[in-house]
C-alpha cells in the first residue's frame, strides 16, 4: 500500500570529504662507532635473508588463499548482530506480488537483475484474520520460504486495509495496549517462533500519517509500546528499523517522531526521482539522496546504520535511456553516503499519472544489473 507523496525539493550535490592519510614511518638511526661498517654489512645480509623468507611465505599464502580473518576476507565482512554489513551495503527490493506467489516473483526479479537479493521487502496491516485474509499476518508461509536465504524487511502499518473507519487502529489505542492481545502479542510470538532475525518497521513514512493517526507524541508512544511489548515477550530477533519519507519540508515533524536511540537500530528514508509524477524537474540519484542523508546525520543519528528503504526513478518517455543512466550512478554515489548500509529498489508504481517507478525497458534493467554487481553491494549474508 502506498501513499501520495509530496513534491520533493531539489537536492544539492554531494560534498567531497578529505581522506585520511597514512603517516610515514619513522626513520631508523644510522649505526655509529668503530664497527659501524661491519654492522651495516651484517644488517644488509640479515635483511636479504629475511626478505627472501618473507617472499616465500607470501607466495605460499597467496597460493592457499586469504587467511581466515584477513582484511577483506569474508570472515571480516560477516554481518553484525544488528545485520549491518561492515564491508559494504545490502541490495534489496520491493517486488510486486500477489498473496501466494512471492517466492516465484522474487526469483523472476533476481533472474532479471542477475543476482540474488539480500533483502526482500514486504508490507502488512494490523487486520485480524478473516477467512483467507492474511494481510495482518507477519511472516506468511511464503515469506518464510523466501527468508530461508534472504533477509526480510517487514513493514507493519497501523491500518486495516479495506476496513471500515471504526476498524482502523489509532496510535493512542496501540500505546494503551488495546491491540496487545489480538494483534501485537500474536505477531510478536510469530516472529519469535521464526527464530531468524528480521528487520521490522512500524508505520513507515509516519510523517505522512499525522495528524490523521494522531500526534507525533502519540506515534512515539505507540512505537515504544510495541518495542517494549516485544521485549517483555522475549522477542530478541527483531532489528528495529525506523523509516521516514526524508522529505525535508517535514523536518520538524520527523524530529518529533523519532522514538530515541534506544528504540531504533537502523534509520531508513525513502527518496525518489519522481519527475513528472510530481511535476518536478529531473533529479539525479545523488540529488535525491544527499540532502536528506546529511540532515539525518545532523539531526537524527550520527552513527546508526542507514537504509535507503525505497529508492527509484520514473522514466522519461522523451529520453528512453535516461532511467538507465540514472541507475548507473548508484554504486559510486552510494559509496560516498557515509553509514548507508542498505539500498532497496522500489520496482512498482505510485498512485497518479506518470508515477510508474518500475524499470521501464531492457536498458534500465541492464544498467541496474551492472550497478548491483559492484562488489560493494555483494556482501556475505553469513
Amino acid at each position: 500500500m502506498r501513499f501520495n507523496r509530496p513534491h520533493r525539493p531539489f537536492r544539492r550535490d554531494p560534498v567531497t570529504t578529505g581522506q585520511h592519510r597514512r603517516k610515514p614511518p619513522g626513520e631508523q638511526q644510522r649505526a655509529a662507532g668503530p664497527f659501524a661498517s661491519s654492522r651495516r654489512r651484517l644488517l644488509i645480509t640479515s635483511a636479504t635473508v629475511v626478505s627472501a623468507v618473507l617472499v616465500a611465505v607470501l607466495a605460499l599464502r597467496d597460493a592457499s588463499g586469504p587467511e581466515q580473518g584477513a582484511a577483506g576476507a569474508d570472515a571480516d565482512c560477516r554481518p553484525t548482530a544488528l545485520l549491518e554489513p561492515p564491508c559494504g551495503a545490502w541490495f534489496g527490493a520491493f517486488v510486486p506480488h500477489e498473496r501466494d506467489d512471492l517466492p516465484e516473483k522474487v526469483r523472476a526479479y533476481e533472474k532479471r537483475v542477475g543476482r540474488a537479493l539480500d533483502i526482500v521487502y514486504t508490507y502488512h496491516d494490523m487486520s485480524l484474520p478473516e477467512g483467507t485474509r492474511r494481510e495482518g499476518q507477519l511472516l506468511t508461509p511464503e515469506e518464510q520460504r523466501v527468508g530461508r536465504d534472504h533477509l526480510l524487511l517487514l513493514s507493519w502499518e497501523s491500518k486495516w486495509w479495506g476496513g471500515t473507519k471504526k476498524q482502523q487502529p489509532t496510535w493512542k489505542q496501540i500505546a494503551a495496549g488495546e491491540l496487545d492481545e489480538k494483534v501485537i502479542d500474536v505477531q510478536a510470538r510469530r516472529i519469535k517462533d521464526y527464530g531468524k532475525k528480521v528487520f521490522l518497521s512500524f508505520d513507515l513514512e509516519m510523517d505522512t500519517r499525522t495528524p490523521a493517526n494522531g500526534t507525533p507524541a502519540d506515534f512515539v508512544k505507540a512505537y515504544r509500546h510495541i518495542h517494549d511489548r516485544f521485549r517483555e515477550l522475549g522477542v530478541d530477533n527483531v532489528v528495529w528499523t525506523w523509516i521516514t519519507t526524508g522529505y525535508l519540508d517535514h523536518a520538524d515533524v520527523i524530529k518529533r517522531m523519532y522514538p530515541g536511540d534506544e528504540y531504533v537500530d537502523w534509520v531508513g528514508y525513502n527518496q525518489y526521482n519522481y519527475y513528472r509524477c510530481h511535476d518536478a524537474g529531473w533529479l539525479t540519484f545523488a540529488q535525491t539522496q544527499n540532502a536528506t542523508h546529511d540532515w539525518i546525520r545532523q539531526n537524527i543519528s550520527d552513527d546508526k546504520p542507514l537504509m535507503l528503504s525505497e529508492f527509484g526513478t520514473a522514466a522519461d518517455s522523451a529520453r528512453p535511456q535516461r532511467q538507465a543512466e540514472w541507475y548507473a550512478q548508484v554504486p559510486g554515489v552510494l559509496k560516498g553516503l557515509e553509514g548507508v548500509k542498505a539500498a532497496l529498489q522500489w520496482n512498482y508504481r505510485d498512485p497518479g499519472p506518470h508515477c510508474n517507478l518500475a524499470l521501464a525497458n531492457d536498458a534500465a534493467w541492464d544498467s541496474l544489473r551492472k550497478a548491483v554487481s559492484d562488489p560493494y553491494l555483494n556482501q556475505p549474508l553469513k
